[in-house]
């Protein structure tokens, strides 16, 4: 299988910036969020996102790492937070890559117990290839393609991260 890039690394970059910003100017009014990243790359992201939101706002920026079995979602989640953690606060999920929408909306349905300030969504790339009505708040990239193509973002030690189509 070839791989077609979608994202280089710069492009990456400059998504991760933006998205930032948007998370920025819709908490403005918070003091504190919570940025939650669906392990393993979605944490990544959400790292990723925390470190530039730190860079151009004064939020007290907290992250939580959320474990869920993407093969069986219904099985119990786990955060690196504690419910009490996040409670009240304002929250974003974060992914790479919103497929069918399985995992995000199986991991909105566990924060959905706890009372939040705001919740929002973020995804790095959008495959509109949804089961569920579930959505990205902030999105890299949409993409179109066929159900027999699947996409992969890499996020290398090295700092060499891309998307690609295969």
């Amino acid at each position: 299988m070839s791989k077609n890039i979608i994202l280089t690394n710069q492009e990456i970059e400059h998504k991760i910036k933006r998205i930032a910003y948007q998370i920025y100017e819709t908490f403005v009014d918070d003091e504190e969020i919570v940025i939650a990243g669906i392990a393993t790359n979605g944490f990544t992201f959400a790292k990723k996102i925390a470190l530039a939101l730190e860079t151009i706002s004064p939020l007290k920026v907290s992250l939580c790492e959320v474990q869920i079995n993407k093969q069986n979602p219904e099985l119990p989640i786990h955060t690196s937070l504690s419910k009490e953690q996040y409670a009240n606060k304002g929250l974003v999920l974060v992914d790479d890559v919103l497929n069918s929408g399985t995992t995000l909306i199986y991991a909105v349905r566990h924060f959905i117990d706890v009372p939040l300030k705001k919740f929002k969504t973020a995804v790095l790339v959008d495959r509109n290839h949804k089961k569920y009505p579930v959505k990205a708040d902030f999105k890299g990239i949409s993409l179109s393609t066929s159900l027999l193509e699947h996409v992969q973002v890499v996020f290398d030690e090295n700092g060499d991260n891309y998307a690609y189509l295969s």
